[in-house]
């Protein structure tokens, strides 16, 4: 053996040392060595063209506040001038209809559509700014706000203008409020009350406190409208100059010197739920029963005692009531509020009264938060303002405004694009997910990178400064400003430290737009508003501790009596039909007042309307104790097969009722030769595309697949991803390509055919090829531009439009990639889901059961429940109806409703079989096994058939079907 000396084993080890650096020398070159820019020129070249993407990457845009900068030192000439309607130009993919009389109009009108453009020819005097105003009529549409955008010359003057938004007029459809059978108030429903309306044009969002003034060179000019949304009957536009408010200390000296007197004695009190009109139908009268103090008051029944709260939440929202004065004088204006929701925010509403803001001040009237009711007098120093009134009639109206934190929001949001922008740059080099121990150089390939970091922290600082001076000391709502400002600060001094902190500084942007959508939204609750004598006390907020533990008790004690999940208003008679709708109470509600105000009405038929938890619904029925009808149903397959349907194709007039629907959504109600549910809702994929990001990228929106596979690459080069959910893909290549997944009624799965196994192979090709992620949260990836083209469900429309405002506009959907037939025509077949309402078996009463289904299920019922439920927990519930003349007419836009029809020619029905939720299980077993275990596709497929078919035989013999 040899001996090994202590010195040797000095020099073994080292040899190992040497070897060892060598190796990781090797294998991590240091970033900044005289060779790391030999190991990074291959990559040079790749980023080519990479780098001059980065320099054109969405940006703030033309904001109005950069228009406006450029034109400030413009004259504002002192000049009216009324471009009468009917005098258009020319009109461009719409029937403009010109009415003689209209409605009380002095001069003829012009009636424009939902599309289409609409071109005036002005001939301006005066170099200079312009106030614009419209005067308008909001004709019967699809009952959601008007949109328009104005061009000037052709050209959009700047952003803000390509969204300009018009009011409708509601109002409670009866006078008195109506009660249920156990006395509790019911929701009374919203009607429009169309009116006349002049509106100067502002930013719909309220980022602008100032209306919008536009710039016009003396000479001809072409002012445009191009309709976005809904129809309106124009009188005129009118260029001028809005008058400037004094403030209160000249009205206040005004009032001296024309010796107008302080009144006394008198108090007129308005209460909030009996508002004259309003500007949304989700502005009805609410329940409040957290204070005794609170008008009307019941301890346990339900009173519609307040108005507004989380539903007087938007930027132009507004609520007016009609007052009567007894007496010419000076009045304290005051009301009773609670604004609990927006934690160290003063909300803001602007008053006006018979139109006109009596003064400056009035324009942004604070509220600040509390957890309880409070009672508010807008007034300066302690001292309420004065209001001159006359005797008579007045309209009293309060608008939502932003007021001073209109400033901070835009701050904010343009915050919030530029870091956007920012991390865009970012992982279009570094990816979102970066190597740590790489240096990518991102101060050469970003050089404003330091120079951003720093603005914006510097610009979020001011912001949560502003915040903190407008509530008068520190607001909690700067919390999130500060710490993104000091990460920014941070990284911007540290930027070598970005790759590992990236996805935080990614949070943190995100957590900035949650932020802008929460303060944004300006919620508060009135439960009435007065006018006073200066000689008359100021009402009590609340009942004292006495009244307010009173109450309590009183409430705990009626709480074990009271039903609140009772939602019947039923009386007992010869036809009566159970029904049970597993959904929310503001569902039930509402369906309970249409069947009060028109079912039982027209058809004489009692209704016994259940609130019920849908777990139940199976279980009950198969115990004997479930209902007549059950609405929203799902699963209908597994109640058929156990013979507890009624089968509706037997019904008299069931193939007229069908005409209502697409046949696609009967899909899943179908069971050996019957139809087991009438639809309800139906929904399906459509493809949601960035236009900004495609456009900067110079990439068109995908069409077909082929398409999309060219896209893909070009994407990934930018660090990007799509969002294509597995079930959607496959289903979608499998029927595009003339397969299905079951062959004859279901006795066995098609999946093994050639279409079958050549989509699955293309299918998992995507995700092992391609390497596209199998899970995302696509909502949030699709608002950084992270995945800036995702197939998901239409409704996702709704949840984007509410939740990510900072990027409105800049996106849109069309239907999802098409395959190419032979015959050269592009086919969009994807499945949808549906969910319908069912009859029992052995329901008392089918014949009215079935008179039931026909008015729930007929347009008028679905137009009511969609629109209705849309006022009252607002966009985000907008209704997939499967009734096709109640989807359009629902609150889409014209384009909307386009897109939406196009795919929806194209859908097939999710077929629902005995055993199927085998299909769907070992589909992704199979998926699985070939994405992670690398096993090869036809083979794979082919196993889980057997398996598949294996399940569906055993089920079917489990209820006596052919199996052969």
């Amino acid at each position: 053996m040899l001996k090994v000396t202590r010195k040797t084993k000095r020099v073994v080890g080292a040899l190992l040392a040497l070897v060892l650096c060598l190796t990781i020398v090797s294998i991590y070159p240091a970033s900044r060595s005289s060779g790391s820019d030999h190991i990074l020129e291959s990559t040079h070249a790749a980023s080519a063209l990479l780098e001059k993407k980065l320099a054109n990457l969405p940006s703030a845009g033309n904001r109005y506040e950069e228009y406006a900068a450029e034109y400030a030192n413009e004259p504002h000439p002192s000049i009216t001038q009324t471009i009468e309607a009917e005098s258009f130009a020319a009109i461009e993919g719409m029937n403009a209809e010109k009415l003689e009389v209209y409605d009380g109009a002095e001069t003829p009108v012009v009636e424009t559509e939902d599309s289409g453009v609409i071109h005036w020819d002005v001939d301006v005097p005066e170099d200079g700014l312009y106030h614009m105003s419209l005067r308008y009529f909001p004709v019967e549409g699809n009952t959601s706000p008007i949109e328009r955008e104005l061009r000037i010359d052709g050209e959009v003057p700047f952003e803000e203008a390509s969204r300009l938004v018009f009011s409708r007029v509601w109002r409670n459809e009866l006078a008195e409020l109506e009660q249920d059978a156990k006395q509790n108030d019911l929701r009374p429903r919203q009607v429009e009350s169309p009116q006349w309306q002049e509106r100067v044009l502002r930013d719909a969002e309220g980022y602008y406190r100032e209306p919008f003034s536009f710039y016009l060179s003396k000479g001809q000019h072409r002012i445009s409208l191009v309709s976005l949304r809904e129809p309106m009957i124009i009188d005129y536009l009118k260029l001028y100059q809005q008058e400037e408010i004094p403030s209160y200390e000249k009205v206040a000296q005004g009032y001296q010197e024309q010796g107008y007197s302080a009144t006394n004695g008198l108090f007129i009190k308005l209460q909030g739920e009996d508002a004259a009109f309003k500007s949304n139908p989700s502005l009805y009268p609410l329940n409040d029963r957290s204070s005794p103090g609170t008008e009307p008051y019941h301890v346990s029944k339900i009173r519609m005692n307040t108005i507004g709260g989380v539903n007087w939440k938007i930027p132009g929202q507004w609520i007016s009531w009609n007052l009567d004065i007894p007496e010419d004088g000076l009045y304290e204006f005051g009301l009773r509020y609670k604004q609990n929701t927006v934690r160290g925010v003063n909300v803001v509403r602007e008053l006006s009264i018979d139109g006109k803001i009596p003064f400056k001040e009035a324009e942004a009237i604070p509220f600040r938060y509390d957890g309880s009711w409070q009672i508010g007098m807008p007034g300066e120093d302690g001292k309420p303002y004065l209001f001159y009134l006359t005797k008579g009639k007045h309209e009293i109206k309060l608008e939502l405004t932003m007021g001073d934190l209109a400033e901070i929001i835009r701050m904010v949001r343009s915050s919030i694009q530029q870091l956007n922008a920012l991390y865009l740059k970012i992982i279009m080099i570094t990816s979102a997910s970066p190597d740590p121990l790489r240096d990518y150089e991102l101060e050469k390939k970003i050089p404003e990178l330091q120079k951003v970091f720093k603005e914006q922290s510097e610009f979020l600082t001011a912001a949560a400064d502003r915040m903190d001076e407008l509530v008068g000391g520190t607001s909690a709502s700067t919390t999130i400003l500060r710490t993104t400002s000091y990460q920014l600060k941070d990284i911007g001094s540290r930027t070598e430290t970005l790759t590992s902190r990236l996805k935080g500084f990614k949070d943190n942007v995100t957590a900035l737009g949650t932020w802008l959508l929460t303060v944004n939204q300006q919620p508060l609750e009135i439960d009435y508003l007065f006018f006073k004598s200066q000689d008359v006390p100021v009402p009590k907020v609340s009942t004292g501790i006495i009244g307010k533990s009173v109450h309590e008790v009183m409430s705990f004690a009626r709480s074990f009596s009271e039903d609140y999940s009772h939602i019947s208003n039923v009386k007992q008679g010869d036809k009566e039909v159970t029904v049970w709708i597993a959904a929310g109470r503001d569902q039930a509600q509402l369906l309970r007042s249409m069947i009060d105000n028109t079912f039982t009405p027209q058809t004489g038929i009692s209704v016994n309307l259940q609130l019920v938890n849908p777990a139940v619904v199976l279980p009950a029925t198969l115990a004997g104790k479930g209902p007549d009808i059950a609405l929203t149903q799902g699963d209908v397959i597994n109640f058929a097969m156990r013979n507890a349907l009624q089968d509706l194709s037997s019904f008299p007039e069931f193939e007229q009722v069908k005409d209502r629907f697409m046949d696609s959504a009967f899909a899943s109600f179908k069971y050996q030769n019957g139809v087991f549910a009438l639809p309800e809702t139906q929904s399906f994929p459509m493809l949601f595309y960035r236009k900004d990001i495609l456009e900067e990228l110079h990439l068109d929106v995908p069409q077909t697949w082929e398409d999309m596979y060219r896209i893909i690459p070009e994407l990934q080069k930018h660090n990007m991803d799509l969002a294509l959910p597995q079930n959607i893909v496959f289903e979608s290549m499998l029927y595009q390509n003339g397969g299905q997944y079951y062959q004859k009624d279901g006795i066995a799965t098609d999946l093994d055919s050639a279409i079958g196994i050549e989509s699955f192979q293309k299918w998992t090709e995507l995700y092992t090829n391609y390497k596209l992620p199998i899970e995302f949260d696509f909502i949030n990836r699709f608002r950084t531009g992270e995945m800036p083209i995702g197939i998901a469900d239409y409704t996702t429309f709704n949840f984007l439009t509410i939740f990510a405002p900072e990027i409105r506009g800049q996106w849109s959907f069309v239907a999802v990639p098409g395959t190419k037939s032979e015959a050269g025509t592009v086919r969009h077949d994807t499945l949808s889901s549906a969910t319908g309402t069912v009859m029992f078996k052995d329901a008392k009463n089918k014949e009215a059961g079935w008179a039931f289904m026909k008015w729930w299920t007929d347009t008028e019922a679905q137009v009511t429940f969609g629109r209705e439920m849309e006022a009252i927990l607002g966009e985000s519930a907008r209704y997939a109806a499967a009734n096709l003349e109640a989807l359009q007419r629902l609150p889409w836009s014209a384009k909307e409703m386009n897109q939406l029809v196009e795919e929806l020619n194209w859908v097939v029905g999710r077929p629902a079989v005995p055993g199927g939720y085998s299909l769907d299980r070992h589909i992704y077993n199979a998926f699985y096994e070939v994405y992670t275990d690398g096993s090869e596709p036809r083979e794979t497929l082919e196993n889980y058939v057997r398996t598949i078919n294996q399940e569906i035989t055993i089920k079917r013999e489990e209820f006596d079907l052919p199996t052969k």
